[in-house]
């Protein structure tokens, strides 16, 4: 079908953009701001960040780590100067101290980095200057006198990270003479205290219609139903918001919505990756991660069972599940290849998760020497290497994968199959022996040209004698020689039967060996070159490590160490990503580096205090989860606002809302939602919605993709089967993880194949006729109503009258455009047409 507009989405002010061309209207957030070229511009900008008093270890010291340890720190100090601790940079080198204090433009420090030294050329030497702010940081921190830590030392590293959370207190309510007004949620009190430190005001509350929408979709994945939108925006009694949360925190689909990064980071796929990337069956672990989180598991019992569910005393199979976390490893299955070289690359891929998903430490960059940044040294990375490297085998190669748990009853019933199948397997071989001598004579009296008429797998297998033919190939060329035979086909059918027969259920999981292996440091990382033995221990920058037996510690007792409550990083980690969730950014925006190398804590404040919280609340995650939807801050209207785009460009300081495109995921579920196809069942195996011919092609292994039918056919697409090599594109296409590494935030590209892929995929297409149904069935006659109704379903509020008007003309211009067909086609094609537009909209696949 030819369209006389163009395909892009262009998302102009809130609601429907694409046909009326209007400017594009961008959150900063999705594009990379350009800063203002001029001295005074800089300027406004660095003291506005740095209205608020600099921390050494958050803000000046990763500066020096960064640009000046490396000449002059523990290992080497160039003109006698060491810069690895305040102390050491107030004593200075050759040329004296480098800090006057509270005289910075007299201080060396100053002038060595902005370049105004006489004699000392700019420095870090021959490279990037510092950019503006980092020399504000250091200029404000020798206004201030150089506080640092009393306790830090040589050789000992201190790093905000790396210092337990001590619960600050909430700041006072803000002055009401401000204009800002006051709250008393306590992140409120946090935002709008560094708000006022800023002279910036806060947006004020979305409309409830978006405030609905957003929060529904951020808490399940859905968007709200037209009847629950209408009823909030009656209900105005002072509890009403507060009791929508509750509800949706209380749905199934809570744990459907949040499970999704948290496989991301878990690295999940139904594939084993690799070249062949072979089928797996992992989904139980998806489905306990879903329960977890709706049952509101505590997330230190969350992080144990996914890293030693299986060490627990008398594990229950749900606990053997959860370690599926350390099997989403991808498996080689080539032949030829080193198993040993794979299974390794497999534990260092648990160990570097482990850093991503819990630590927020870049660790996997000490896996060939000392990180450079980072208190982590190469023997470290190896000692956490050891609690990993005592599992069974993890199945390279042709072996079997170790580590399968079946389940009740799924163990007999492998057996019925493998014995069914070997029994009629044994029943066809005998009766094809029998009916060798008669093959044989007909290969030998083939014709060239028969010969050459015959598939290419049966000319290959008769080149081979009978007796030397496998059985899969000894059906091949009797089918050939004997294509009308009843009794073969009947054997044959019932062998082909069985081969296509469902698998039993089971789950890759974790076993411990009985004996463990021994552990080396590699040099360089390579595993052919171990060095230094060694066993399994935690960095020393990091809390002591105490396990239950120091003869052989466990998984079990790291991941204890993980949740013990002065534990630095773990609650920072997670409560931050789950900020980053609501927000587009973490406090910690490098939400995967807290070190040295990560942009440091927008509020750091407020970090600590949710840390604290969080363990407080008995690590209730849906505990944090309502905190921040029920604050004011996460209520902020999203709109942009002019005065703010040299203040805060980036929406750092939070003065509104962030505008955030969907995940892909939740893409395909508000369309499921909207056309009324969706089916809510929960859990169970991966499921397969229509995709474009010729992806599964595309890899080594050429596979087919069965479309699923019935309810399957519109599950969730947190169900939808994931191939590592051949992802599924509406998948690819808006940033779904790729599977194959721990992932802590996905991108948000703006592409126009997503545009194209909403317009025409078959799925989306066949979301859009089942949406164009459902308008015609459930609102008869008034077309005005119809075009309400079907608006409504997919951003939840009521078309404008421009907007309005604008769908109107669309659909009498297709309607009259099917002038050949009877009036019901062409209303059904006209309405068709609406609603690919519809589930096109920028404002559809947003959350305001």
């Amino acid at each position: 079908m030819a369209f006389p507009w163009r395909l892009f989405r262009t998302p102009g002010p809130p609601g429907f953009a694409w046909l009326t061309r209007a400017p594009r209207r961008t959150d900063p957030l999705s594009h990379v701001f350009r800063p203002p070229t001029t001295l005074a511009a800089l300027s406004l900008l660095a003291s506005t960040a740095l209205a608020a008093p600099v921390d050494y270890l958050r803000d000046v010291k990763p500066i020096l780590t960064q640009y000046c340890v490396r000449c002059h720190g523990e290992d080497k100090q160039e003109a006698g100067l060491r810069v690895d601790t305040a102390e050491a940079l107030k004593l200075g080198g050759d040329s004296g101290s480098l800090v006057k204090l509270k005289s910075a433009g007299q201080s060396l420090l100053l002038q060595v980095v902005e370049g105004t030294h006489d004699d000392i050329p700019r420095m870090p030497y021959k490279k990037s200057p510092l950019d503006a702010r980092q020399i504000a940081i250091l200029r404000e921190w020798v206004t201030q006198g150089a506080p640092s830590p009393e306790t830090e030392a040589p050789g000992k590293f201190v790093h905000w990270a790396f210092v337990p959370p001590v619960r600050p207190a909430v700041p006072a309510p803000v002055d009401r003479n401000s204009g800002i007004p006051e709250f008393r949620h306590p992140i409120d009190a946090f935002i709008r205290a560094k708000l006022a430190e800023n002279n910036i005001a806060p947006a004020p509350e979305a409309d409830r219609v978006t405030l609905l929408r957003r929060v529904s979709l951020d808490l399940t994945g859905l968007p709200p139903t037209p009847a629950e939108v209408q009823a909030f925006v009656d209900d105005r009694s002072p509890d009403a918001y507060e009791r929508v949360v509750d509800r949706l925190l209380a749905s199934p689909h809570f744990g459907e919505r949040w499970a999704r990064p948290w496989l991301d980071v878990a690295r999940y796929a139904d594939s084993n990756g690799y070249s062949i990337d072979a089928p797996r069956q992992i989904w139980k672990y998806r489905d306990w991660v879903v329960n977890a989180l709706n049952r509101d598991l505590p997330f230190d019992e969350f992080v144990i069972e996914q890293l030693a569910g299986d060490l627990l005393p008398n594990p229950t199979t749900d606990q053997k599940v959860a370690t599926g976390f350390n099997r989403n490893t991808q498996i080689n299955q080539e032949g030829g290849i080193d198993p040993e070289q794979f299974r390794i690359e497999a534990v260092m891929d648990r160990v570097n998760t482990l850093g991503s998903a819990f630590l927020g430490l870049t660790v996997g960059c000490a896996q060939c020497h000392d990180h450079k940044f980072d208190p982590i040294k190469q023997r470290e990375y190896y000692q956490l290497f050891a609690f990993f490297n005592s599992t069974v085998e993890d199945g390279h190669g042709k072996g079997t994968p170790g580590g399968t748990l079946e389940f009740k009853g799924e163990y007999e019933a492998r057996e019925n199959q493998q014995r069914d199948l070997e029994e009629t397997r044994d029943d066809l071989e005998r009766y094809l022996n029998t009916q060798g001598s008669a093959v044989v004579k007909w290969i030998a009296e083939l014709a060239p040209e028969a010969r050459g008429k015959l598939r290419p797998t049966v000319r290959a297998a008769i080149e081979l004698p009978w007796d030397k033919q496998s059985l899969g190939q000894k059906r091949l060329v009797y089918k050939a020689f004997r294509p009308t035979d009843e009794e073969f086909k009947a054997r044959d059918a019932k062998l082909a039967m069985l081969e296509r027969a469902p698998k039993p259920i089971s789950t890759l999981v974790m076993v411990e060996l009985p004996k463990p292996r021994e552990s080396f440091v590699f040099t360089n990382g390579d595993f052919t070159r171990p060095a230094a033995k060694v066993a399994p221990n935690t960095p020393a920058a990091l809390p002591p490590f105490q396990p239950g037996n120091p003869e052989r510690p466990t998984r079990l007792d790291l991941a204890r160490w993980l949740v013990n409550p002065a534990h630095p990083l773990t609650s920072r980690v997670i409560v931050n990503r789950i900020w980053q969730q609501y927000f587009g950014r973490g406090i910690v925006e490098t939400e995967n580096d807290f070190g040295t190398q990560g942009i440091p804590p927008s509020h750091p404040e407020l970090l600590d205090w949710l840390a604290t919280e969080l363990v407080a609340k008995k690590w209730s995650l849906k505990a944090i989860h309502r905190l921040i939807v029920t604050s004011a801050t996460y209520r902020q209207a999203s709109h942009v606002r002019p005065e703010l785009e040299l203040s805060d460009p980036l929406n750092k300081l939070l003065a509104r809302q962030s505008r955030l495109r969907l995940d892909a995921e939740v893409i395909r579920d508000v369309a499921l939602s909207a056309s009324g196809l969706l089916m809510p069942k929960l859990g169970g195996p991966p499921v397969f919605p229509p995709q474009p011919d010729g992806v599964m092609t595309l890899g080594q292994v050429k596979r087919a993709w069965n479309a699923s039918t019935g309810e399957n056919r519109y599950r969730r697409g947190l169900y939808t089967h994931f191939w590592r090599a051949t992802p599924h594109p509406a998948l690819a296409v808006f940033d779904a993880a790729d599977g194959f590494s721990a992932c802590t935030r996905r991108l948000r590209s703006d592409t126009p194949l997503q545009a194209l892929t909403l317009l025409n995929d078959q799925q989306f297409f066949e979301l859009a006729e089942a949406l164009a149904r459902r308008v015609q069935a459930e609102v008869t006659g008034d077309l005005g109503a119809q075009l309400e109704h079907a608006f409504q379903l997919c951003v939840a509020r009521q078309p404008k009258p421009p907007e309005r008007e604008r769908l109107l003309a669309l659909y009498h211009e297709q309607f009259a455009a099917g002038e050949a067909a009877d009036e019901a086609a062409r209303k059904t094609a006209a309405w068709t047409t609406i609603a690919r537009v519809l589930l096109n909209l920028d404002e559809t696949i947003t959350r305001e």
